[in-house]
């Protein structure tokens, strides 16, 4: 008769309770960081169709969504805004206008919740007539970096100023962290944190999100500037790069397509390091799940215990709400 086996892993399985105290990897709402869309307007929730489940909120609306979210335990939220086109040109200037929708509406947020923190996007293709991240030289189309770099500056000091608690320079432009940083250190906010976007690639899971701004390029594509999704090693360069000009978090973005590149990350940073669930991540989960080919909750909480265990200490994810409902109903 063959040697039954000594080693029963299956023993550490056996009850529920077992397994739940064996668990290596747990979610908390601590862990969730919640990207929201703002629009012009009052009154007005408009639902994202290819975001199910998600809406762009004028001002008003998203501080009622926010307080909502708060009750859940969610206190962490990354708001992006929708820009009327009248307002855009090739500098992005609307995007240091303190009476603007974006930095108007960040300073009511923090009044109204001062003890959550805000995380504010550095970019300009909210802003910028030409759809892109950076200064777009007419002639040639060439993206221009050390001219971005002082659109950056201006615009993460004016969001500074309107109260933001972590500034995300998403641009992917050579220096924008040692920029920004010596920027907001001159001009007083030494407090606030820069959580650079280090490595984010040149991604298709980007649709919905730029459906739910309308910011796509007007021409061209974002690879210049954008990493490539083949690459690996890549990431621990800009890694060091950011540690070297001054990032206190550093983020991968997307997540679910990139877990490999959030270990590695983690592994050779002793910085928090964040990941991003990108809008083309969550929508595969809900369509799939609208139509019955995967039970939407069990999945979503899959996906976002899969990027915690692959080294993430926070996420961005449309799935936060959600996601808090879930955990506190135990």
């Amino acid at each position: 008769m063959p040697n039954l086996p000594t080693h029963r892993p299956r023993r550490n399985r056996k009850s529920e309770v077992i397994r739940d105290m064996v668990q290596e990897t747990r979610l908390t709402t601590h862990d969730f960081i919640y990207p929201v869309f703002l629009i012009e307007g009052q009154n007005q929730e408009l639902p994202i169709h290819s975001m199910p489940g998600i809406s762009r909120f004028s001002a008003d609306l998203l501080i009622d969504e926010i307080g909502r979210c708060v009750e859940l335990g969610v206190k962490a939220f990354a708001p992006f805004p929708s820009i009327n086109d009248a307002l855009k040109d090739r500098l992005a200037r609307e995007s240091a206008n303190p009476e603007g929708l974006y930095l108007k509406t960040v300073a009511d947020i923090k009044r109204q919740f001062p003890d959550i923190v805000l995380m504010t996007d550095v970019a300009m293709d909210p802003y910028s007539s030409d759809g892109h991240d950076g200064v777009v030289d007419a002639e040639s189309g060439e993206i221009l970096n050390d001219a971005t770099l002082e659109v950056l500056g201006q615009m993460a000091l004016a969001q500074a100023r309107a109260g933001a608690d972590i500034i995300g320079p998403s641009d992917m432009m050579d220096g924008r962290v040692a920029w920004i940083r010596e920027v907001l250190d001159q001009n007083a906010f030494s407090h606030v944190s820069i959580m650079s976007y280090t490595a984010k690639y040149a991604s298709a899971f980007y649709g919905p999100f730029r459906d739910a701004l309308d910011s796509a390029p007007k021409k061209g594509d974002k690879k210049s500037y954008q990493m490539n999704p083949a690459n690996r090693r890549e990431a621990l360069r800009e890694l060091a790069l950011d540690e070297a000009e001054g990032a206190d978090m550093v983020m991968v973005k997307p997540a679910l397509s990139y877990l490999d590149v959030i270990h590695d990350v983690k592994t050779h940073t002793n910085l928090p390091v964040t990941a991003y669930n990108v809008s083309g991540e969550y929508a595969m989960v809900k369509a799939a799940a609208q139509n019955g080919w995967l039970d939407g909750e069990r999945t979503m909480m899959e996906v976002l215990t899969s990027i915690k265990r692959a080294g993430a200490d926070a996420i961005l994810t449309y799935f936060a709400k959600e996601a808090a409902a879930v955990l506190r109903r135990g």
